[in-house]
């Protein structure tokens, strides 16, 4: 073969493969892409199974929702199984088993990948570490402080809420409110920056006061 012409086809498959996978990643929608509501049906399809998978789970037990989800997908995929086994005798084809593709894929993790996620997550907890010695150990006294308040306001809210309470207020706000504030960006962005200063005035008034803050903000 020329080699002008293997280089050609070298880089022609090349291409291709890349476009196949810019046109995969493509189709797979981001979290971002969700919660944005950029295509409102795998918007609504996601929000939909969430919201009903935590609300089976305030009423029924880990155990039974996942049970009865297993159970449901195993009832679909025998029946389908049947259905097509009776087709097949009736029409007398050979189409074979009609999940057989499916068997045959390879759904095993990489190595490769299992290490890339694993080294990732223990870099996330290695820094969650640090950040709680840091804040337990009173590094900053006012950062140890506001940590104080949150833990007893949060005293507050799981007294009037539970977990899954908690968890299904968060996934309504999450595909909520994204849109309403790119809707209204300006005027929030407005009340967001005057609080933010308000903030940033009682926390520096605060700072005055404490004099661990002031000798590290000297040191610093």
């Amino acid at each position: 073969m020329d080699p002008m012409t293997q280089s050609a086809q070298i880089s022609s498959s090349q291409g291709l493969a890349d476009g196949q996978n810019s046109a995969l990643k493509e189709s797979k929608p981001s979290v971002k892409d969700l919660i944005h509501w950029r295509d409102p049906k795998k918007s609504g399809l996601v929000f939909g199974l969430s919201l009903l998978l935590l609300l089976s789970l305030a009423a029924f037990s880990v155990i039974s929702v996942v049970s009865y989800l297993l159970l449901a997908l195993l009832c679909v995929t025998i029946t389908f199984r049947i259905y097509k086994s009776v087709v097949q005798a009736v029409q007398k084809s050979g189409d074979g088993h009609p999940f057989k593709s499916l068997i045959d894929k390879d759904v095993s993790i990489p190595p490769e990948t299992f290490r890339k996620h694993v080294d990732s997550g223990l870099t996330y907890i290695n820094r969650a570490l640090k950040q709680m010695s840091r804040l337990f150990l009173v590094e900053d006294l006012v950062d140890s402080l506001k940590l104080a308040v949150v833990m007893w306001l949060l005293t507050y809210v799981g007294a009037v809420f539970n977990g899954i309470t908690i968890l299904i207020l968060a996934d309504i706000l999450l595909f909520a409110v994204p849109p309403i504030y790119e809707k209204n960006k300006t005027q929030i962005d407005q009340y967001v920056d005057l609080a933010r200063t308000q903030i940033d005035t009682t926390v520096a008034k605060l700072q005055e006061k404490l004099p661990g803050a002031v000798k590290r903000s000297k040191t610093e």
